[in-house]
C-alpha cells in the first residue's frame, strides 16, 4: 500500500489512549487518500455548552482533536447551541432541564475560548448546530426519524433502565441522538470523537450517514477520566475536578493529591510525554526505584506547564516544596468533612467552610480573618467573605498562622 509506514505512524498516534476505535479499516483508506490526493480528513467533536467551564477531563478529547490537527486535518468544533436545548440524555436518571437560547450562547463563548487553550484556533472550524437543525422542516425531520427504529433507540441503556423504573422519558430526547448523528450527514465527517459514554449517539452518526449515501464516520471513544478523589468521573458538581483556569499553585496541588493508580492514566491522557517513557517510569515505580511523589512531581510540571508554562510550573513546584517538605502543613492536619449535598457546582460559602474550622467563635470573627487576609485555600489568599470557593478532595486551608485543614468531601 502506498504510503504505509506513513498511515500506520498516524495511526499510532491516533489510536494513543483510545478505549474504543469503530472502523479502523475505513481510517486507513480516509489517511491513504489523504497523503495520495490531499484530501483532508474532517474531524468532528459536539460540545453541548451546558456548563460554562472547562477540567481536565473535557480536555481529554480535546488533545485528540488537537493531534488530528497535528497531523494535517480539519478539526470542527461544533457547538451545540441547537441540540444544548434539549440536553444530552446519556448517563441521566432523569429528563435534564432544557437550557435557554441565551443561557447556551453565553456557555458556548466561555468554553470555545477555554477550548483554544489546547486547540489550534487557525486550524479549527467553530460551527453552531443550528445552521442546519434550525432549517429542518417537520416534513425532513419525518424523513430523518424514518430510517431509524424505535428497538434501535430503546439500545441505549439509560433509556431502558428508565423505562424500566417507570420514569418518563421524553419524547424530545429520542431526538437527540438522531440530531447528533444528523450533525455527522450536515458536515460529511470523516471522524467523530466523543467520551465512552457517547458511543450510541457517535455510533447512530456513521448509520445515518450510511443512509444517506455517505461514507460512514470512524468512531473514536476516550476513557472517562477519575477525579481527584479517584473514584467518580471528574466533574465540577462532585468538587472532584482541576479546571484549565486554575492557578498554577492550585492546579499542582490538585495533580498531588491524585491516588498514584491514576499516574500513568493522566500521563497518558493528558500530557505528551511519549508512550515508552510513561512505561518506563512505570516499571521503575513498581519496582520501587521511583517514588509515586516524584513521579506525581513529574506529572504536575507537564500538566501545569501546558496550561501556564514552564516557568510558572517549576514556581508551583517550588512553592509546594516550601508549603509541604518545609512543613508549613503538617500533614497531621485536622479534617474537615463537607459532603457533596453542601457542594453547589463544587463550590461553599468560604463563612461557611471557616465555621467548620471551630477556629472562629463568630461570624464577625470570622469576617475579621478573612478581611485581614489571614485565611488561605490551597495557597491562595480568601479576602472576600461573600465568596462561593471552588474546594475538592484533598483541598487545604490555612487559617491564621498555625491552623491548618484538610478538606475531605464525602
Amino acid at each position: 500500500m502506498a504510503f504505509e509506514n506513513e498511515v500506520e505512524r498516524d495511526i499510532a498516534v491516533i489510536q494513543r489512549g483510545v478505549e474504543e476505535l469503530v472502523g479502523i479499516e475505513d481510517l486507513r483508506k480516509k489517511l491513504e487518500r489523504f497523503y495520495r490526493e490531499g484530501k483532508r480528513l474532517i474531524v468532528k467533536e459536539g460540545f453541548d455548552p451546558s456548563a460554562p467551564d472547562i477540567h481536565l477531563g473535557h480536555t481529554v478529547t480535546l488533545r485528540k482533536l488537537r493531534q488530528f490537527q497535528d497531523l494535517g486535518h480539519e478539526v470542527v468544533f461544533l457547538i451545540g447551541d441547537f441540540t444544548g436545548r434539549i440536553g444530552d440524555p446519556t448517563g441521566k436518571k432523569e429528563t435534564r432541564p432544557q437550557l435557554t437560547e441565551e443561557e447556551v450562547k453565553k456557555n458556548a463563548e466561555t468554553y470555545t475560548e477555554q477550548a483554544f487553550k489546547i486547540l489550534d484556533p487557525r486550524k479549527t472550524r467553530v460551527e453552531f448546530n443550528s445552521k442546519w437543525l434550525g432549517k429542518l422542516t417537520l416534513s425532513d425531520l419525518v424523513l430523518i426519524t424514518a430510517r431509524l427504529t424505535v428497538a434501535r433507540m430503546l439500545e441505549r441503556e439509560d433509556f431502558a433502565k428508565r423505562l424500566k423504573a417507570g420514569k418518563p422519558v421524553g419524547l424530545h430526547e429520542f431526538l437527540y441522538p438522531v440530531m447528533q448523528g444528523y450533525d455527522s450527514v450536515a458536515l460529511q465527517a470523516d471522524v467523530e470523537l466523543g467520551g465512552n459514554d457517547q458511543l450510541f449517539n457517535l455510533l447512530v452518526g456513521r448509520d445515518l450517514q450510511r443512509e444517506f449515501g455517505q461514507e460512514p464516520q470512524v468512531v473514536l471513544t476516550m476513557p472517562l477520566l477519575e477525579g481527584i478523589d479517584g473514584v467518580e468521573k471528574m466533574s465540577k458538581s462532585l468538587g472532584n475536578y482541576i479546571g484549565v483556569q486554575e492557578s498554577a499553585f492550585s492546579m499542582f496541588g490538585k495533580i498531588m493529591s491524585v491516588p498514584d493508580f491514576l499516574i500513568e492514566k493522566y500521563f497518558i491522557l493528558l500530557t505528551d510525554v511519549p508512550l515508552e517513557e510513561i512505561t518506563r517510569m512505570k516499571e521503575e515505580y513498581e519496582k520501587g526505584v521511583l517514588h509515586p511523589k516524584k513521579w506525581k512531581e513529574r506529572l504536575a510540571l507537564e500538566i501545569v506547564g501546558a496550561y501556564h508554562g514552564r516557568s510558572k510550573a517549576q514556581e508551583a513546584l517550588a512553592d509546594f516544596e516550601r508549603a509541604f517538605s518545609q512543613k508549613s502543613i503538617p500533614e497531621s492536619a485536622q479534617e474537615i468533612l463537607l459532603s457533596v449535598s453542601e457542594l453547589k457546582e463544587g463550590k461553599v460559602w468560604i463563612m461557611k467552610l471557616l465555621q467548620k474550622t471551630g477556629v472562629p467563635k463568630s461570624n464577625s470573627e470570622a469576617r475579621r480573618l478573612i478581611e485581614q487576609g489571614s485565611v488561605y485555600l490551597n495557597g491562595e489568599r480568601v479576602g472576600d467573605v461573600s465568596l462561593d470557593v471552588p474546594v475538592q478532595d484533598g483541598s487545604f486551608l490555612k487559617v491564621g498562622k498555625k491552623a491548618f485543614f484538610k478538606i475531605r468531601v464525602v
